[in-house]
């Protein structure tokens, strides 16, 4: 599906050319002469990405920056002038604007910028796509444990603010099921969430997968990168395993938590976003504090909301209605109709230690339904180490 893009110009000239232009370049074009047009064209949310003149018959473009930032998304809005303000340029990209042109439009630079643009717009489509198997993974946050309730109930306090959040529990809890269940009991709900694991990336590279680079920025920087802290605009920056952030990298983190701002690695704009930050460890970060192998002040600024996501076998009450939402799940995925488990595989399931949590509890649901044919799971369909529990 070609994106559209929104030309808000009062002359007629100009959205003739440049529409001529994009339309050549495969894009859909739409032209507006005024604000008022264009708020009607946002409204029914038919522009990917929109040209902005600054001066308008009815108004100043730019306002339309302040307007659009509460929408659930905002397209990207590149910015055009005859008139060369350095001043209001850099004030507009502190507001959200994704680019500045001059005029006359320089049609080679033109594209670039929208390309760009087209790289966000694309990012954000693969988001919406998986927001619905994010909402899947809800889930297992289903409980009748009185600790895991009040901490649902922290979680959902936690979800109406912008407060650092700081998730800990053993590997396979849930932490990063959550970190989505706060973003989906939240105003932030159908806004991004980006998830990065501290530990999967090397630490040469994380400061410009967080907080992106410009060209040029060094040896292979050969064009502009957004990074996700941009990318999670309004939305939620979910940081696993941040024990395993570099101590290097924890002030530039904590100045960008404080103060909302941040620069691209080779950039000298500061860009403000609104991003609230869950990070999740599976490591003792206060012991880490303490051996100086973790900043103490990001330590404190992450923990304004501490929620600790006890193992599984702390919660053994929740384990039946876990299974069953396994079960639904999985019958949904693989064509199949398990609608019960036999109080002896219960047991078994009840009884067993669980050293991998809630991950390692749906992987043997998922084990035991390939091997069911009826519609109901035996002792015989769970691994052998959960045959030899005393029953």
């Amino acid at each position: 599906m070609p994106t559209t893009i929104l030309i808000i110009d009062d002359e007629e000239s100009a959205r003739i050319n440049i529409g001529g232009f994009l339309r050549n370049r495969g894009f859909e074009v739409i032209g507006a002469g005024k604000l008022s047009e264009a708020r009607q064209h946002m409204q029914n949310n038919t522009a990917d990405i929109i040209l902005l003149d600054v001066q308008l018959s009815d108004g100043y473009g730019p306002n339309l920056l302040e307007e659009t930032s509460t929408l659930p998304v905002r397209p990207p809005i590149i910015l055009i002038t005859a008139f060369g303000d350095v001043d209001m340029a850099v004030e507009a990209m502190k507001n959200g604007a994704h680019d500045f042109l001059q005029k006359p439009i320089q049609f080679t630079q033109l594209e670039k910028s929208i390309r760009r643009a087209q790289e966000i717009v694309s990012m954000r489509q693969e988001l919406a796509h998986l927001r619905a198997e994010q909402r899947q993974n809800l889930g297992p946050m289903i409980c009748v444990n009185a600790a895991m309730h009040k901490l649902l109930d922290l979680a959902q306090r936690a979800s109406n603010v912008s407060a650092p959040v700081l998730i800990t529990g053993e590997t396979g809890t849930g932490k990063e099921v959550m970190a989505n269940a706060i973003r989906q009991m939240g105003p932030r709900q159908n806004k991004p969430f980006i998830a990065i694991n501290c530990a999967a990336i090397q630490s040469t590279v994380l400061e410009s997968e967080l907080f992106g680079y410009e060209a040029g920025a060094f040896t292979g920087a050969e064009k502009r990168k957004h990074g996700l802290m941009e990318v999670a605009d309004n939305g939620i920056l979910f940081l696993d395993e941040i024990s395993s952030m570099p101590v290097d990298m924890q002030p530039k983190l904590l100045r960008a938590i404080e103060e909302q701002t941040f620069r691209r690695v080779g950039g000298t704009t500061e860009l403000k976003v609104d991003v609230q930050i869950i990070a999740a460890s599976n490591r003792d970060l206060k012991t880490m504090v303490a051996e100086n192998k973790f900043r103490s002040d990001l330590y404190y600024r992450l923990k304004v909301v501490d929620l600790h996501i006890p193992p599984l076998r702390e919660r053994k009450d929740d384990i039946p209605d876990l299974v069953g939402f396994f079960i639904r799940q999985n019958n949904s995925r693989m064509g199949k109709n398990v609608s019960s488990v036999s109080a002896r595989a219960l047991h078994a399931l009840v009884e067993h230690s669980w050293p991998g949590n809630v991950r390692e509890l749906r992987n043997v649901i998922e084990r035991a339904m390939l091997f069911c044919d009826d519609e109901e799971i035996d002792l015989n369909h769970l691994p052998q180490e959960l045959h030899d529990l005393p029953q």
